[in-house]
């Protein structure tokens, strides 16, 4: 799986531009936690779906931007979480072992 780096403020206005034309996915993983290991592997397991932009917080590495992202999309901080962008607003988040790429594909055809 290839994930895009979330690692700018900026790159927020570019998930929310894309999102018109492409769904984005923010996975927001705690490098500390066993948990969000375990979510993110098994993400990584799942292979990358067609059609969907996939994005990796380090929240240990940018907590701030991980505080914009809950203001901007309107959700609670949770860690790991993952958030489904579309048409600029969060149609969709989960977190911990709620976290399922089969989830997130039938989030998306919806």
């Amino acid at each position: 799986m290839s994930w895009i780096r979330l690692t700018s403020p900026e790159q927020l206005e570019e998930i929310r531009q894309l999102s018109g034309s492409v769904p984005q996915v923010i996975f927001k993983h705690s490098t500390r936690c066993s948990i969000s290991s375990m979510v993110q592997n098994r993400l990584e397991r799942s292979g990358l779906p067609q059609g969907i932009q996939f994005y990796h917080l380090d929240l240990l590495a940018y907590r701030n931007l991980s505080d914009q992202i809950a203001a901007d999309f309107k959700v609670d901080h949770q860690s790991p979480q993952v958030l489904l962008i579309r048409n600029g607003e969060c149609v969709y988040e989960e977190s911990h072992q709620g976290i399922s790429m089969n989830e997130l594909v039938e989030q998306v055809a919806r």
